[in-house]
């Protein structure tokens, strides 16, 4: 979900009369202490019923069948998506589904719901924020990993090795193979040969790959990038990149799982 578009879209919502917008912020986390037991459907529960009991003493039979047919949609969407739930949900809805939005979320939210003419956008808003789609740029001599995300959940990973004699960067396919060095073979003998090259020719070589990796920055919409490697590779890199680099952060974290990573950039 590209958040900040999602916001102009809702922005300019409103509808009129009985056919109101259901906005509805849930924190699913079951990692909350306090949702230990699953208490969200708790949380879920209250919150309908308040507004359905509120409707029906109103005595709009049209609004309150909106209303339902609204709480129908959303329990059905929660029973489909309740063992892939996260840590939050996010939902905007109306009855003849004009507005249909559901998304779950790796952050916590706080509990709200909202039944008005306007969605309420003000977490969409924060989190939008705080959580922009942001480029992780995991450097590590030869290989660099990207990782693209957007509200602290992975959208793609894309992965680049460097072929040493032919002195091209190239995409990967498949899983990487440990430590290669593409090009030049294994051993001790391959190793230093590499690594003399390497101190030679590192300017050169992120110089080459670094408009690659701007380009994906601008098609991927970064708002926010971090460098992740080593000295002197990530500083090399950072250097040859057009991109404003928010930070480059000095610990080798290439063959760590990718939630690992996030957590530790993004937290």
């Amino acid at each position: 979900m590209d958040i900040q578009k999602k916001i102009k879209e809702l922005e300019y919502i409103q509808t009129e009369r009985n056919n109101k917008i259901f906005t509805m912020y849930l924190n699913t986390d079951l990692s909350d202490p306090d949702q230990q037991g699953g208490e969200w459907k708790i949380h879920l529960k209250n919150g309908m019923r308040n507004f359905e009991q509120y409707l029906e003493e109103g005595d709009n039979k049209e609004e309150l069948a909106n209303f339902r047919e609204v709480k129908q949609k959303v329990e059905d969407y929660i029973k489909e998506y309740e063992k892939s739930l996260m840590r939050g949900l996010i939902v905007f809805a109306t009855a003849d589904e004009t507005v249909w939005f559901a998304e779950r979320v790796q952050m916590r939210l706080d509990d709200e719901f909202y039944w008005q003419e306007t969605p309420e956008l003000n977490q969409l808003k924060i989190l939008g924020e705080k959580y922009p789609q942001t480029g992780i740029i995991l450097v590590q001599q030869n290989y660099i990993k990207l990782l693209d995300t957007n509200l602290n959940m992975l959208k793609e990973t894309v992965d680049y090795e460097l072929d040493v004699e032919e002195e091209t960067w190239r995409i990967m396919q498949g899983p990487r193979q440990g430590n290669s060095t593409t090009g030049l073979g294994s051993g001790n003998l391959q190793k230093d040969h590499f690594e003399a090259r390497y101190e030679a020719n590192q300017q050169r070589w992120y110089k080459s790959i670094a408009g690659k990796i701007d380009k994906q920055a601008k098609d991927r919409n970064w708002k926010k990038i971090f460098i992740v490697g080593e000295a002197p590779a990530s500083k090399e890199l950072s250097n040859q990149m057009n991109k404003n680099i928010d930070e480059v952060i000095l610990k080798n974290m290439l063959e760590h799982e990718e939630s690992k990573v996030m957590h530790e950039v993004l937290a």
